[in-house]
């Protein structure tokens, strides 16, 4: 039988690489999958691609700097797929220019959709996992939470501030059966990193630079992140809960 049978997962920005190849994966191991995702359109053709796999899936227009519309996304999951048994925090978005030539509008929207949206989806589903005392939280932050990142000072404040988060409710609710762990990705071959890269005086060169500087000598794949996501939201890690792990090819090797 398939690890994840008759589970119901959600996962934020399940319409981008990573999100997109972690909603393939929870599907094809069995889960009811909830895509959830600013871009409707985005969600809709992932959900498309697990259902026409024949698997169940399901796409949200999601907001979650917007706590009534995440509040109303998880009711229609739970209308639609059952109880949700696993969270994917996985929506981010950054900007990839020095601090000091940051301007604080782009710090509000950083941490609205990078820390905030994660507090809210947390805030929603929470109390249902408590009540059955069951169930399994994978937060995506970033090696820059880990290590820094030149260039990234605001998103990396809000995904070490996901990590703390993450080690504190890990924590809180372990009396309840629940899990909180933390996938921290390197240079991955998204969307995002295209739109940072496109930031940059010579994103060709940026990309170079990203993929000399890990060991394993490629920048990782969605799928890479995926299977560690999984992994994190099965019961095979039913006994691991606080931790940080970087899936990044050997970028960062501190423990």
């Amino acid at each position: 039988m398939a690890k994840m049978a008759g589970k119901t997962v959600i996962v934020t920005g399940g319409g981008g690489g990573i999100g997109g190849a972690t909603c393939r994966l929870f599907a094809a191991e069995g889960a009811k999958v909830a895509v959830f995702d600013m871009n409707l359109e985005a969600a809709s053709k992932v959900a498309a691609e697990i259902t026409a796999a024949g698997g169940v899936a399901t796409a949200y227009k999601c907001d979650i700097t917007d706590r009534a519309a995440v509040d109303k996304a998880v009711v229609a999951t739970e209308a639609e797929l059952g109880s949700v048994d696993v969270l994917v925090n996985n929506a981010g978005w950054d900007v990839f220019k020095p601090f000091v030539k940051t301007e604080p509008a782009e710090w509000t929207k950083l941490i609205a959709i990078n820390l905030t949206g994660a507090l809210h989806m947390h805030h929603a589903v929470l109390p249902g996992m408590a009540a059955r005392k069951s169930g399994r939280i994978v937060n995506v932050a970033s090696d820059a939470a880990r290590v820094g990142s030149s260039g990234e000072a605001v998103y990396a404040a809000c995904k070490g501030g996901l990590v703390a988060l993450s080690k504190t409710l890990a924590r809180e609710h372990a009396r309840h059966g629940i899990t909180v762990n933390v996938i921290c990705p390197g240079p991955t071959d998204t969307a995002l990193l295209a739109g940072v890269a496109e930031g940059a005086p010579n994103p060709e060169k940026l990309i170079e630079a990203f993929t000399r500087a890990i060991p394993l000598g490629r920048l990782g794949q969605p799928e890479d992140l995926a299977r560690a996501i999984v992994f994190f939201g099965s019961d095979d890690a039913s006994f691991i809960t606080g931790q940080v792990l970087s899936v990044s090819g050997g970028l960062t090797m501190n423990g």
